[in-house]
């Protein structure tokens, strides 16, 4: 959990006879896997590190399944694996631009659609809280989070895993790892998972969260001589899943008529060198990226004939990372330089069919009720509002850190200048018409055809200095057994365009034709600001009983000006936007502690408490200065205990058993601006028991096995209240392999 506290963690749980596996590769004294840390750890004051044990022991293999471990981190689940929203000190998004970034072996996720996303081998999971825009840019304004891989460079030999679990769940992986000669490396893995669902659709009696997904990867390292080290990852994903298990508040039932599903499918590469010199290393990142996704919705979520959503989506993506950094010779400086560029282009269709309900209530009633002497009749009980995008984005930036020690003080100071230029090229269009009838003899007294086919394009050019400053005092004997550290750091997430806004916008133009529905103002309506925030923070690391206790606290205090919220505009409409809703301040404190008291005997703890609130936002109905943000909640919690018994070290059948349990806790979590929903705090519990030999561990375990009811997710679609109920119980067992 700690960064000192993981390393003692992991010596506690290792598998006896385990091969280590590194998750590094080192060129000289070179450590590639930490490509924009410096290498003393002020730079990163609030970081959590889950280590592979951690990983293995509780079952993870992707994000969302990570957070849990974190202080002050959460990871909602629900919707789909497209809705994949990390909150971070109460900084988060639902849609569009993410709050905080991801990087699989350095290289940057574009697309926040794909960070849920199922990875093998995971050596190592670091979480850098608070903002990290410095180093590494727009959108990791909540904090950022690293994933490395194994490396076939230090561990060869083959790997499996088979889980078998309730409701259908199923997932297989296996992996091949080689060196064929001393500086050549290679891997190769696939994984797949597969679950039957566990909440039904009343509707037609389906599953609603059935899931398919499929993952590929080869990895190349090859290091041509010893200061130069070439490494490429290239994966394909491919998910299909059903979806939106949303219960009306009420019923308590599931009930929607229209079908759902999510399908994606990803490609990525990226490309790593790394040349050391004697004065100093440089690494190029080079990534391309392809997501090919389909998420179609029954979005009124009732059993009557409304309308539906398609968002069919291709995007383009290339990054390019060029770091330089001082190779430390002494203890007096450490520096680090970079230059970033990407360009993404992105195509959408997102096409709304209004049905025969949702043009009997939403567009018929309204005109009748205003003039009820001469009623309209549509032409067909269904048409289409139909809406195309293409956004290309191009962005660019300069950034520099520098840690300069003076005795037991350590001063790190970073500055990054970000420019990003957004556009949006759209088509509006849809193609029906209705009859005004007379209701005195029933007769039509005239047709108005509609035919609307709008154009246009919209630009947003933003440009955002990040800087970046830390204290540290080292105390005690040694420079890692204590601390005390001072941050304050600026952050910002970028802005851009409510594509999801455009249906609204076209079904308020039509109902205008008619005489009725709001004016919308597109440059108002489709565009959002970017969010910026300044955080302070103040914290320790210390480690005592001759470092079998770890102790990491931080207390925070964070403003953030322009904050993006997801709402859903008043009236009967069918779309969700983003706005920019005034100010919010967010203070909190994060602890986490590992303790190795004996041996085999390890407990580790994470408890995080945020206060998110606003102190300006009204949305024209309401003043919610002082309302608790919604979606993020108040308290996160994180504890295990585990406790390995040496069974017989001769033996290669069984060699160890060790025993676990946790406890993850979240809440309260707010639903909406005015306070009235929340979900209070809820812990699950979760126990494994652990058989290893040399070359395998058979793993029983249980989540949630008190069966505790809680609710992920809340929303408002035409009037009508949702929520997401939360998994229940899950027994399973793991399998892995090592040969």
């Amino acid at each position: 959990m700690l960064w000192l506290g993981c390393c003692l963690a992991a010596a506690a749980t290792a598998v006896p006879g385990e091969a280590a596996m590194a998750d590094s590769v080192h060129l000289s004294d070179v450590t590639v896997t930490a490509i924009k840390q410096t290498t003393r750890r002020p730079g990163i004051p609030s970081a959590t590190i889950v280590t592979r044990q951690q990983v293995e022991r509780n079952g993870t293999m992707s994000v969302k399944e990570a957070t849990a471990m974190m202080p002050g981190v959460f990871q909602p689940d629900y919707g789909s694996r497209m809705t994949s929203t990390i909150y971070v000190r109460g900084i988060g998004t639902r849609i569009d631009q993410p709050a905080v970034g991801l990087n699989v072996d350095n290289v940057p996720v574009m697309c926040k659609e794909n960070y849920d996303t199922d990875l093998p081998d995971i050596a190592r999971i670091e979480m850098l809280r608070g903002p990290q825009s410095t180093l590494y840019g727009r959108n990791t304004l909540g904090g950022v989070m690293n994933i490395y891989t194994l490396s076939p460079m230090n561990w060869q030999g083959t790997r499996a895993l088979l889980t078998a679990a309730s409701h259908g769940m199923l997932r297989a992986a296996l992996s091949h790892y080689a060196r064929p000669t001393e500086r050549l490396a290679f891997s190769v893995s696939v994984g797949y998972g597969r679950t039957s669902g566990e909440f039904r659709n009343t509707c037609n009696s389906s599953r609603t969260d059935w899931e398919r997904m499929g993952n590929a990867r080869f990895k190349l390292e090859w290091m041509p001589d010893s200061s130069l080290l070439l490494s490429n990852v290239a994966a394909l994903g491919i998910g299909r899943q059903g979806g939106y298990p949303y219960e009306q508040v009420g019923t308590g039932t599931i009930a929607y008529n229209d079908t759902c599903f999510y399908r994606r499918t990803s490609i990525a590469d990226g490309l790593t060198l790394t040349k050391r010199w004697d004065a100093a290393t440089l690494s190029s990142i080079t990534s391309y990226q392809y997501l090919d996704d389909n998420m179609t919705l029954d979005q009124d979520f009732t059993a009557l004939p409304y309308f539906t959503l398609t968002q069919a989506r291709r995007e383009h993506a290339v990054t390019q990372d060029l770091v330089v950094r001082g190779n430390q010779n002494t203890l007096d400086l450490d520096w680090l330089a970079g230059a970033f560029g990407y360009y993404r282009h992105m195509r959408m269709d997102a096409p709304v069919t209004f049905k025969d309900t949702g043009i009997a209530e939403l567009i018929e009633r309204h005109v009748n009720d205003a003039l009820p002497d001469y009623p309209v009749v549509w032409d067909t009980r269904q048409f289409v509002l139909g809406s195309h995008f293409t956004m290309p984005t191009v962005g660019a930036a300069l950034y520099c850190q520098a840690s300069r020690q003076w005795g037991r003080l350590t001063l790190t100071a970073g500055l990054r200048l970000d420019y990003e230029h957004a556009r949006l090229s759209y088509h509006s269009a849809t193609h029906t018409g209705y009859d005004i009838v007379q209701a005195a003899t029933g007769s039509v007294y005239s047709h108005q055809p509609i035919d609307i086919d709008d154009h246009g394009t919209l630009s947003k050019d933003f440009v955002q200095l990040q800087p970046r400053l830390t204290a540290t005092l080292h105390l005690g004997n040694a420079h890692r057994d204590a601390d005390l550290h001072a941050t304050i750091a600026r952050g910002s997430k970028a802005g851009g365009f409510n594509t999801q806004m455009f249906s609204d916008v076209l079904q308020q133009r039509l109902m205008r034709m008619m005489g009725i529905g709001g004016n919308y103002d597109v440059d108002d309506v489709v565009g959002y600001r970017p969010e910026r925030a300044w955080n302070v923070e103040l914290g320790t690391h210390l480690t005592a009983w001759q470092r079998r206790i770890a102790i990491d606290a931080s207390l925070y205090w964070i403003d953030c000006r322009d904050r993006q919220l997801t709402v859903f505009p008043p009236g009967l409409t069918t779309g969700r936007m983003m706005t920019n809703a005034g100010r919010t301040r967010h203070c909190g404190l994060e602890v986490a502690a590992s303790v190795h008291p004996a041996e085999r005997t390890t407990i580790n703890a994470a408890y995080g408490y945020t206060r998110a609130t606003f102190k300006q936002y009204n949305d024209g109905h309401a003043d919610y200065a002082g309302h608790h943000v919604p979606y993020a909640p108040a308290h996160t919690l994180w504890a295990e205990a585990l406790q390995t018994i040496a069974l017989s070290s001769a033996s290669q059948w069984a060699q160890s058993l060790t025993l676990a349990a946790n406890v993850a806790g979240a809440g309260r979590i707010y639903w909406n601006e005015a306070g009235t929903l929340s979900q209070p705090f809820y812990a699950l519990l979760g126990a494994s028991v652990t058989l290893s030999g040399k070359h395998y561990d058979l793993q029983l375990w249980g989540r949630n096995l008190t069966g505790t009811a809680y609710r992920t997710f809340y929303f408002v679609s035409i009037g009508h209240e949702f929520l997401q109920r939360g998994h229940g119980r899950q027994l399973g067992a793991t399998l892995r392999l090592r040969l």
